[in-house]
Protein backbone atom coordinates (compact mmCIF):
# COMPACT_ATOMS: atom_id res chain seq x y z
CA UNK A 1 0.00 0.00 0.00
CA UNK A 2 1.16 3.57 -0.70
CA UNK A 3 -0.40 6.70 -0.66
CA UNK A 4 0.98 10.00 -1.53
CA UNK A 5 -0.80 13.43 -0.73
CA UNK A 6 1.08 16.75 -1.58
CA UNK A 7 0.35 19.69 0.95
CA UNK A 8 2.12 22.33 -0.71
CA UNK A 9 5.12 23.65 -3.06
CA UNK A 10 7.39 26.58 -3.66
CA UNK A 11 8.35 26.55 -6.82
CA UNK A 12 9.91 22.70 -7.63
CA UNK A 13 10.55 22.29 -4.15
CA UNK A 14 7.36 20.01 -2.82
CA UNK A 15 6.18 18.67 1.16
CA UNK A 16 3.83 15.91 0.99
CA UNK A 17 2.83 13.11 2.94
CA UNK A 18 3.65 9.38 1.96
CA UNK A 19 1.32 6.60 3.89
CA UNK A 20 2.82 3.00 4.11
CA UNK A 21 1.99 -0.25 5.56
CA UNK A 22 4.57 0.25 8.57
CA UNK A 23 3.32 4.46 9.10
CA UNK A 24 3.52 7.42 7.51
CA UNK A 25 6.52 9.06 6.55
CA UNK A 26 6.26 12.81 5.99
CA UNK A 27 8.85 14.36 2.87
CA UNK A 28 11.23 16.06 2.15
CA UNK A 29 13.10 13.01 4.04
CA UNK A 30 16.13 11.73 4.56
CA UNK A 31 16.89 7.55 5.40
CA UNK A 32 19.52 6.45 6.87
CA UNK A 33 21.28 3.85 5.28
CA UNK A 34 20.75 -0.21 7.16
CA UNK A 35 22.99 -2.04 5.02
CA UNK A 36 23.16 -5.31 6.94
CA UNK A 37 19.84 -4.69 8.84
CA UNK A 38 21.37 -2.09 10.89
CA UNK A 39 22.29 1.39 10.55
CA UNK A 40 25.76 1.12 11.70
CA UNK A 41 26.45 1.72 15.27
CA UNK A 42 23.12 3.13 16.02
CA UNK A 43 20.36 2.00 18.04
CA UNK A 44 16.68 1.75 16.49
CA UNK A 45 15.65 3.37 19.41
CA UNK A 46 18.20 6.47 18.93
CA UNK A 47 17.14 6.31 14.89
CA UNK A 48 13.43 6.89 16.68
CA UNK A 49 14.41 9.41 19.31
CA UNK A 50 16.20 11.70 16.39
CA UNK A 51 12.86 11.31 14.80
CA UNK A 52 13.94 9.25 11.53
CA UNK A 53 10.52 7.93 9.66
CA UNK A 54 12.08 5.64 7.53
CA UNK A 55 14.99 3.35 7.01
CA UNK A 56 17.08 1.24 4.10
CA UNK A 57 17.93 -2.39 4.00
CA UNK A 58 20.17 -4.06 1.20
CA UNK A 59 18.26 -6.81 -0.85
CA UNK A 60 21.98 -8.66 -1.86
CA UNK A 61 24.17 -8.62 1.28
CA UNK A 62 20.59 -9.67 3.21
CA UNK A 63 20.40 -12.22 0.69
CA UNK A 64 24.49 -13.19 0.95
CA UNK A 65 23.81 -12.55 5.08
CA UNK A 66 22.11 -14.21 7.55
CA UNK A 67 20.21 -15.84 4.55
CA UNK A 68 16.49 -15.30 3.43
CA UNK A 69 15.53 -18.55 5.52
CA UNK A 70 16.59 -16.76 8.61
CA UNK A 71 14.63 -13.39 8.04
CA UNK A 72 11.36 -15.48 7.20
CA UNK A 73 11.14 -17.11 10.36
CA UNK A 74 11.06 -13.61 11.55
CA UNK A 75 8.05 -12.63 9.29
CA UNK A 76 10.83 -9.90 7.41
CA UNK A 77 12.62 -7.86 8.18
CA UNK A 78 11.35 -5.47 10.57
CA UNK A 79 11.18 -8.09 13.20
CA UNK A 80 14.01 -9.37 12.44
CA UNK A 81 15.96 -5.86 13.04
CA UNK A 82 13.63 -4.26 15.70
CA UNK A 83 12.49 -1.82 13.51
CA UNK A 84 8.54 -1.13 13.39
CA UNK A 85 8.19 2.03 11.05
CA UNK A 86 8.78 1.75 6.98
CA UNK A 87 11.28 0.08 5.54
CA UNK A 88 12.63 0.97 1.87
CA UNK A 89 14.88 -2.19 0.31
CA UNK A 90 17.05 -1.69 -2.77
CA UNK A 91 17.39 -4.58 -5.45
CA UNK A 92 20.80 -5.44 -5.29
CA UNK A 93 21.21 -3.42 -8.96
CA UNK A 94 24.26 -1.02 -7.59
CA UNK A 95 25.82 -3.88 -6.03
CA UNK A 96 26.08 -6.09 -8.69
CA UNK A 97 27.29 -2.99 -10.72
CA UNK A 98 30.17 -2.18 -7.88
CA UNK A 99 31.21 -5.81 -8.17
CA UNK A 100 32.91 -4.93 -11.32
CA UNK A 101 34.62 -7.97 -13.47
CA UNK A 102 33.18 -10.61 -10.53
CA UNK A 103 29.67 -10.65 -12.26
CA UNK A 104 28.45 -11.23 -16.14
CA UNK A 105 25.29 -9.34 -16.95
CA UNK A 106 23.04 -11.00 -19.52
CA UNK A 107 19.38 -10.45 -20.96
CA UNK A 108 18.13 -12.92 -18.35
CA UNK A 109 20.08 -11.30 -15.13
CA UNK A 110 23.61 -11.24 -13.40
CA UNK A 111 25.53 -14.22 -12.99
CA UNK A 112 28.32 -13.58 -10.12
CA UNK A 113 30.31 -15.55 -7.20
CA UNK A 114 29.05 -14.71 -3.91
CA UNK A 115 31.73 -12.12 -1.89
CA UNK A 116 30.89 -14.71 1.15
CA UNK A 117 31.59 -18.18 -0.25
CA UNK A 118 32.02 -18.08 -3.81
CA UNK A 119 28.72 -20.01 -4.48
CA UNK A 120 27.48 -18.85 -8.07
CA UNK A 121 24.51 -16.95 -8.00
CA UNK A 122 22.01 -15.65 -10.57
CA UNK A 123 20.61 -12.52 -10.04
CA UNK A 124 17.38 -11.63 -11.95
CA UNK A 125 14.51 -9.49 -11.74
CA UNK A 126 12.27 -12.03 -10.80
CA UNK A 127 14.45 -13.20 -7.48
CA UNK A 128 15.18 -10.03 -6.82
CA UNK A 129 11.05 -9.40 -6.52
CA UNK A 130 11.12 -12.86 -4.44
CA UNK A 131 13.92 -11.36 -2.28
CA UNK A 132 12.22 -7.98 -1.31
CA UNK A 133 8.94 -9.82 -0.69
CA UNK A 134 10.04 -12.03 1.89
CA UNK A 135 11.88 -9.19 3.59
CA UNK A 136 8.27 -7.64 3.55
CA UNK A 137 9.79 -3.94 2.65
CA UNK A 138 7.20 -1.02 2.42
CA UNK A 139 8.98 0.40 -1.00
CA UNK A 140 10.57 -2.40 -3.03
CA UNK A 141 12.96 -1.20 -5.94
CA UNK A 142 13.00 -2.43 -9.14
CA UNK A 143 16.08 -4.40 -10.41
CA UNK A 144 17.77 -2.56 -12.66
CA UNK A 145 21.45 -2.10 -14.37
CA UNK A 146 23.18 1.00 -12.70
CA UNK A 147 24.79 2.96 -15.11
CA UNK A 148 28.41 3.60 -14.75
CA UNK A 149 29.91 6.91 -15.38
CA UNK A 150 32.96 5.09 -17.23
CA UNK A 151 33.46 1.79 -19.15
CA UNK A 152 36.77 0.02 -19.03
CA UNK A 153 38.53 3.47 -17.84
CA UNK A 154 36.57 5.73 -20.53
CA UNK A 155 33.41 7.71 -19.96
CA UNK A 156 30.42 5.75 -21.25
CA UNK A 157 29.30 6.70 -24.65
CA UNK A 158 25.46 7.38 -25.27
CA UNK A 159 25.24 3.96 -27.12
CA UNK A 160 26.35 2.33 -24.36
CA UNK A 161 24.56 4.15 -22.12
CA UNK A 162 20.98 3.70 -23.95
CA UNK A 163 21.90 0.10 -23.83
CA UNK A 164 22.10 -0.04 -20.10
CA UNK A 165 19.17 2.30 -20.27
CA UNK A 166 17.05 -0.45 -22.19
CA UNK A 167 17.96 -3.22 -20.43
CA UNK A 168 17.04 -1.59 -16.97
CA UNK A 169 13.54 -0.94 -18.52
CA UNK A 170 12.75 -4.60 -19.73
CA UNK A 171 13.82 -5.79 -16.26
CA UNK A 172 11.25 -3.00 -15.25
CA UNK A 173 8.50 -4.77 -16.88
CA UNK A 174 9.66 -8.14 -15.42
CA UNK A 175 9.88 -6.61 -11.85
CA UNK A 176 6.70 -5.06 -12.15
CA UNK A 177 5.32 -8.36 -13.42
CA UNK A 178 6.61 -10.73 -11.16
CA UNK A 179 5.91 -8.24 -7.95
CA UNK A 180 2.23 -8.65 -9.03
CA UNK A 181 2.45 -12.30 -9.41
CA UNK A 182 3.81 -12.58 -6.22
CA UNK A 183 0.66 -10.54 -4.70
CA UNK A 184 3.75 -8.07 -2.77
CA UNK A 185 0.83 -6.06 -0.69
CA UNK A 186 3.68 -3.00 -0.59
CA UNK A 187 4.89 -0.71 -3.09
CA UNK A 188 6.89 -0.94 -5.83
CA UNK A 189 9.59 1.92 -7.59
CA UNK A 190 11.11 2.25 -10.70
CA UNK A 191 14.33 3.63 -11.38
CA UNK A 192 14.95 6.36 -14.31
CA UNK A 193 18.31 5.30 -15.57
CA UNK A 194 20.05 6.72 -18.72
CA UNK A 195 23.97 8.29 -17.60
CA UNK A 196 24.57 11.50 -18.22
CA UNK A 197 22.57 11.92 -20.91
CA UNK A 198 19.57 14.30 -20.42
CA UNK A 199 17.53 12.74 -23.74
CA UNK A 200 18.41 8.99 -22.61
CA UNK A 201 16.86 10.40 -18.99
CA UNK A 202 14.21 11.34 -20.65
CA UNK A 203 12.88 8.48 -22.54
CA UNK A 204 13.41 6.34 -19.04
CA UNK A 205 11.00 8.73 -17.36
CA UNK A 206 8.35 8.37 -19.97
CA UNK A 207 8.33 4.85 -20.41
CA UNK A 208 8.72 4.27 -16.52
CA UNK A 209 5.68 6.38 -16.10
CA UNK A 210 3.57 4.41 -18.53
CA UNK A 211 3.83 1.37 -15.92
CA UNK A 212 1.87 3.54 -13.54
CA UNK A 213 4.02 2.61 -10.59
CA UNK A 214 3.12 3.96 -6.85
CA UNK A 215 6.79 5.88 -7.42
CA UNK A 216 9.78 6.56 -8.92
CA UNK A 217 13.63 7.01 -8.30
CA UNK A 218 16.63 8.56 -10.42
CA UNK A 219 19.48 6.12 -10.08
CA UNK A 220 22.87 5.91 -11.56
CA UNK A 221 24.18 9.15 -9.74
CA UNK A 222 27.01 9.66 -7.35
CA UNK A 223 28.51 6.58 -9.43
CA UNK A 224 32.05 8.58 -9.95
CA UNK A 225 30.82 11.31 -12.35
CA UNK A 226 31.97 15.38 -11.66
CA UNK A 227 30.04 17.15 -8.88
CA UNK A 228 28.56 19.56 -12.01
CA UNK A 229 27.22 16.59 -13.95
CA UNK A 230 25.50 14.76 -11.21
CA UNK A 231 23.87 18.12 -9.99
CA UNK A 232 22.92 18.90 -13.69
CA UNK A 233 21.16 15.45 -13.71
CA UNK A 234 19.34 15.77 -10.59
CA UNK A 235 18.11 19.33 -12.17
CA UNK A 236 16.89 17.92 -15.29
CA UNK A 237 15.48 13.98 -14.45
CA UNK A 238 12.48 14.82 -11.53
CA UNK A 239 10.38 17.10 -13.23
CA UNK A 240 10.09 14.60 -15.41
CA UNK A 241 8.71 12.33 -13.71
CA UNK A 242 4.34 12.59 -12.53
CA UNK A 243 4.12 15.06 -10.00
CA UNK A 244 1.31 12.97 -8.22
CA UNK A 245 3.99 10.41 -7.32
CA UNK A 246 7.11 10.23 -4.59
CA UNK A 247 10.60 10.92 -6.20
CA UNK A 248 13.19 9.41 -4.78
CA UNK A 249 16.60 10.34 -5.45
CA UNK A 250 19.50 7.57 -4.73
CA UNK A 251 22.60 7.61 -3.06
CA UNK A 252 23.18 11.33 -2.91
CA UNK A 253 24.57 13.41 -1.09
CA UNK A 254 26.34 16.36 0.93
CA UNK A 255 23.73 18.67 2.99
CA UNK A 256 24.12 21.22 0.02
CA UNK A 257 23.04 18.15 -2.25
CA UNK A 258 19.70 17.46 -0.50
CA UNK A 259 19.02 20.50 -0.44
CA UNK A 260 19.66 21.12 -4.08
CA UNK A 261 17.77 18.61 -4.59
CA UNK A 262 14.98 19.47 -2.84
CA UNK A 263 14.84 22.74 -5.24
CA UNK A 264 14.98 20.61 -7.61
CA UNK A 265 11.63 18.52 -6.56
CA UNK A 266 13.10 15.56 -4.80
CA UNK A 267 11.08 14.07 -2.23
CA UNK A 268 13.55 11.27 -0.74
CA UNK A 269 17.12 10.69 -0.16
CA UNK A 270 19.48 8.10 0.98
CA UNK A 271 23.11 8.22 1.23
CA UNK A 272 25.96 6.27 3.73
CA UNK A 273 27.67 9.53 3.83
CA UNK A 274 26.35 10.52 7.35
CA UNK A 275 27.77 7.20 8.74
CA UNK A 276 30.91 6.54 6.71
CA UNK A 277 32.23 9.88 7.48
CA UNK A 278 31.45 9.94 11.13
CA UNK A 279 33.79 6.75 11.24
CA UNK A 280 36.28 8.70 9.69
CA UNK A 281 35.82 11.78 12.42
CA UNK A 282 33.98 14.19 9.96
CA UNK A 283 30.74 15.94 11.16
CA UNK A 284 28.58 17.65 9.89
CA UNK A 285 27.40 21.15 11.56
CA UNK A 286 25.44 23.75 10.77
CA UNK A 287 28.36 25.91 10.66
CA UNK A 288 30.04 23.54 7.92
CA UNK A 289 32.09 20.60 8.76
CA UNK A 290 34.22 19.41 11.30
CA UNK A 291 37.10 17.34 11.41
CA UNK A 292 37.30 15.92 14.97
CA UNK A 293 40.92 14.65 14.63
CA UNK A 294 42.76 17.33 14.16
CA UNK A 295 44.88 18.78 17.40
CA UNK A 296 43.00 22.07 18.02
CA UNK A 297 40.55 20.21 19.55
CA UNK A 298 42.31 18.43 21.75
CA UNK A 299 40.87 20.43 25.07
CA UNK A 300 37.93 22.16 23.49
CA UNK A 301 35.32 22.05 25.67
CA UNK A 302 32.42 22.99 23.29
CA UNK A 303 30.25 20.42 21.76
CA UNK A 304 30.53 19.91 17.55
CA UNK A 305 27.78 22.03 17.75
CA UNK A 306 25.96 24.41 20.07
CA UNK A 307 22.75 24.85 18.08
CA UNK A 308 22.35 20.48 17.95
CA UNK A 309 20.38 18.39 20.27
CA UNK A 310 21.64 15.14 19.80
CA UNK A 311 22.83 12.87 22.35
CA UNK A 312 26.42 13.58 21.35
CA UNK A 313 26.29 17.50 21.75
CA UNK A 314 24.18 16.98 24.50
CA UNK A 315 26.51 15.12 26.63
CA UNK A 316 29.88 15.42 25.38
CA UNK A 317 32.63 18.27 24.43
CA UNK A 318 34.74 17.91 21.06
CA UNK A 319 37.96 17.06 23.22
CA UNK A 320 36.22 14.11 24.18
CA UNK A 321 35.08 13.05 20.82
CA UNK A 322 38.83 13.93 19.49
CA UNK A 323 39.81 11.78 22.57
CA UNK A 324 37.85 8.37 21.68
CA UNK A 325 39.07 8.31 18.41
CA UNK A 326 42.59 9.01 18.95
CA UNK A 327 42.14 5.83 21.25
CA UNK A 328 40.13 3.82 18.29
CA UNK A 329 37.30 3.27 21.03
CA UNK A 330 34.32 2.24 19.37
CA UNK A 331 31.92 5.06 21.26
CA UNK A 332 33.59 7.68 19.05
CA UNK A 333 32.07 6.35 15.85
CA UNK A 334 28.71 5.90 17.56
CA UNK A 335 28.32 9.26 18.52
CA UNK A 336 29.60 10.76 15.80
CA UNK A 337 27.31 8.73 13.78
CA UNK A 338 24.59 9.82 16.04
CA UNK A 339 25.29 13.23 15.40
CA UNK A 340 25.63 12.78 11.50
CA UNK A 341 22.28 11.34 11.49
CA UNK A 342 20.15 13.71 13.44
CA UNK A 343 21.71 16.42 11.74
CA UNK A 344 20.58 15.25 8.45
CA UNK A 345 16.89 14.33 10.19
CA UNK A 346 16.77 17.72 11.66
CA UNK A 347 17.77 19.34 8.26
CA UNK A 348 14.67 17.57 6.47
CA UNK A 349 12.67 18.74 9.53
CA UNK A 350 13.65 22.40 8.54
CA UNK A 351 13.25 21.90 5.24
CA UNK A 352 9.47 20.75 5.71
CA UNK A 353 8.99 23.49 8.28
CA UNK A 354 10.08 26.32 5.98
CA UNK A 355 7.50 24.46 3.04
CA UNK A 356 4.91 24.84 5.41
CA UNK A 357 5.31 28.35 6.30
CA UNK A 358 6.34 29.41 2.58
CA UNK A 359 9.61 30.26 3.49
CA UNK A 360 11.39 28.15 1.79
CA UNK A 361 13.96 30.29 -0.54
CA UNK A 362 14.79 32.42 2.90
CA UNK A 363 15.57 29.39 4.50
CA UNK A 364 17.65 27.93 1.44
CA UNK A 365 20.02 31.35 1.64
CA UNK A 366 20.41 30.93 5.53
CA UNK A 367 21.32 27.41 5.30
CA UNK A 368 24.46 28.62 2.30
CA UNK A 369 25.31 31.39 4.69
CA UNK A 370 25.45 29.66 7.76
CA UNK A 371 27.43 26.37 6.02
CA UNK A 372 29.96 28.84 4.55
CA UNK A 373 30.58 30.60 7.70
CA UNK A 374 32.60 27.88 9.57
CA UNK A 375 32.40 26.25 12.16
CA UNK A 376 35.10 27.60 14.64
Amino acid sequence: MLKFELLTSEGAARRGRLTLNHGVVETPVFMPVGTYGTVKGVLPRSLEEMGAQIILGNTFHLWMRPGLDVIQRFGGLHRFEGWSRPLLTDSGGFQVWSLGEMRKIGEEGVRFASPVNGDKLFLTPEVSMQIQTRLNSDIVMQFDECTPYETQGRITTEAQARASMELSLRWARRSVAEFGRLGNPNALFGIVQGGMFENLRQESAQALAELDLPGYAVGGVSVGEPKDEMLRIMAHTPRLLPAHKPRYLMGVGTPEDLVEGVACGVDMFDCVMPTRNARNGHLFTRFGDLKIRNARHRDDERPVDATCSCHACAGFSRAYLHHLDRCGEMLGPMLASIHNLHYYVNLMREIRGALDAGGFETWRAQFKADRARGVG
